[in-house]
């Protein structure tokens, strides 16, 4: 899983035409974070992580057998 979330970043950073250190500073993070996550480092915020995704626009999106279920009991109790 850490290989594939670090490809997913990896090209979509080069995609964007962005450096590591460009991606680091519109993130707000370092850029051996940036570095971190496009290797597959294991030990990694996810405050940081998502710092990047968002700026990527990448969205994480959960899969699990009780995903329906949980969705259609979160939207009952918030309206």
């Amino acid at each position: 899983m850490q290989n594939r979330l670090a490809n997913i970043i990896l090209f979509h950073r080069k995609r964007s035409g962005l450096t590591q250190q460009e991606l680091a500073e519109l993130a707000g993070v370092g850029k051996n974070m940036v570095y971190e996550l496009e290797s597959g480092k294991q030990s990694v915020r996810l405050e940081n992580l998502l710092k990047v995704l968002q700026v990527l626009n990448i969205e994480l999106d959960f899969h699990s057998p009780l995903r329906e279920a949980f969705l259609k009991e979160y939207s009952d109790a918030k309206g």
